[in-house]
């Protein structure tokens, strides 16, 4: 089967430039200026569009298995692909936690007969499973995932000797949550002794706030220059943190990296007036200042990745007082359009969207073939038109939870085509029932 996309711009490596790319089965066999349609059997015109490498989420919560009522991975992944996300790194709190080999293959099997992107799960580390930690595999599985501060779930790494004796040991990457819990306690402690369980969302900054997140971060980061580990921290969202990381070396050689998720870059704390708990996320949502400081930190190349965090809940759970509401909700359907709008804006360019949603995840966790537009590649790719867009309603979201924290946004941005392993999988709003996607694989040494 061969496909080519005719007079594409294609956004890759820094670069905007007209081009036809040829589509061989699942790879990408040919860039050029011209390709004669004869050498293809579909023909896609893409002119005025945008051709981008699939984007590549390094952390989601797909909720299978154990809360499918939230989501599934079929559901989920679905979502995904309409958004031009092609391939997901997916995290172990579900029920039961990916905390054995066993449990973590079962949720490879799942993926294998239900997803519809490229798929990665991690494992989990807890207080006592060190002994399961170091069977993973680095080839086939992305990272090692722990929680140092609690979440969705009951996965928290609290030991100090335990987490030393992780970062020490473990040769792949380490992905963490990175929050205070004795901080939180105490702040927790304090607004539930005036307000109760209602204590007002508002709040929730203060209670996750600044100090509980880099508390943890700077101990995390300081743990990994003394052991040599390979740390990742996930979803960012204080300025002050963005003082731990460097700009200075390649992202190739860095040793200690960070992500930001979309959330984080577009809500503020002024928002939780009108959204409410929609946008209770664990790291909470800060201020003007720290926003500011994110995109600072992201533009100058001390963040290297945005990401989503999704993890929807049902509509029902979001309404529960503020001590028992979960913190999460769905955003992959929609996050490259966020981040295509402000570059419409002139935020940050288009070509340093796909360098943080495409190319430095494939590079961060080391990827095989994915997350470039080169030939040789597997043909993971979106296709977006910047001056065509659709407003967020309920009639179109895809997440099994049916609900999202931009309902009511008009994007002025689509994407219109996402291809997964060569396959057509998605194509203006509508879905291929057929599966292409893949267990994603590591280029690393065992």
């Amino acid at each position: 089967m061969k496909t080519v996309i005719k007079n594409a711009y294609i956004v890759n490596e820094g670069k905007i430039f007209i081009s036809d790319v040829l589509i061989t089965n699942q790879i990408i066999t040919k860039i050029s200026a011209h390709i004669p349609d004869e050498n293809s059997d579909t023909i896609i015109d893409a002119t005025g569009k945008y051709l981008l490498p699939g984007i590549i989420d390094d952390q989601v919560h797909f909720r299978e298995p154990g809360l499918t009522h939230k989501g599934d991975i079929e559901s989920e992944s679905r979502a995904a692909i309409a958004g031009g996300i092609t391939s997901y790194i997916e995290q172990p709190n579900t029920v039961p936690n990916a905390i054995t080999q066993d449990l973590l293959e079962e949720k490879y099997q799942i993926a294998a007969e239900k997803s519809y992107a490229n798929y990665g799960f991690s494992m989990g580390g807890t207080n006592d499973n060190l002994e399961e930690v170091l069977k993973t595999n680095p080839r086939n599985v992305p990272a090692i995932k722990l929680f140092l501060g609690s979440s969705t779930g009951n996965m928290l790494v609290d030991d100090p000797e335990i987490l030393e004796e992780i970062f020490s040991k473990v040769k792949m990457p380490i992905c963490v949550h990175c929050e205070d819990e004795k901080t939180i306690r105490e702040n927790t402690k304090k607004y539930k002794k005036q307000y109760g369980d209602n204590i007002p969302v508002k709040f929730h900054h203060l209670i996750r706030s600044e100090e509980a997140c880099y508390i943890s971060s700077s101990k995390a980061v300081e743990l990994a220059k003394k052991t040599g580990a390979r740390l990742h921290i996930y979803h960012l969202s204080t300025a002050k943190e963005t003082a731990l990381f460097r700009n200075d070396i390649p992202l190739k050689d860095k040793n200690i990296t960070a992500e930001v998720c979309v959330h984080h870059l577009h809500f503020t704390n002024e928002d939780y007036d009108t959204k409410g708990a929609l946008i209770k996320w664990n790291p909470a949502v800060k201020t003007q200042k720290d926003k500011d400081g994110l995109w600072k930190a992201l533009l100058d190349d001390r963040i290297d990745v945005i990401a989503t965090d999704h993890a929807p809940h049902t509509w029902e759970e979001k309404q529960q007082p503020y001590t028992s509401c979960p913190s999460g909700a769905p955003i992959v359907q929609y996050s490259l359009q966020v981040m295509l709008e402000y570059a419409k804006k002139g935020k940050i360019s288009i070509e340093k969207v796909v360098e943080k949603m495409c190319h430095n995840p494939a590079v961060l966790f080391q990827i095989e073939k994915r997350g470039f537009i080169r030939e040789g590649y597997k043909a993971d790719l979106v296709l977006v038109d910047l001056e065509d867009g659709f407003t967020v309603n309920k009639d179109n979201i895809l997440s099994k939870c049916g609900w999202s924290p931009l309902e009511g946004v008009e994007f002025s941005t689509k994407v219109t085509h996402t291809f997964i392993n060569g396959h057509l999988a998605y194509e203006n709003g509508v879905i291929s029932e057929q599966k292409a996607a893949e267990r994603i694989t590591y280029e690393r040494s065992i």
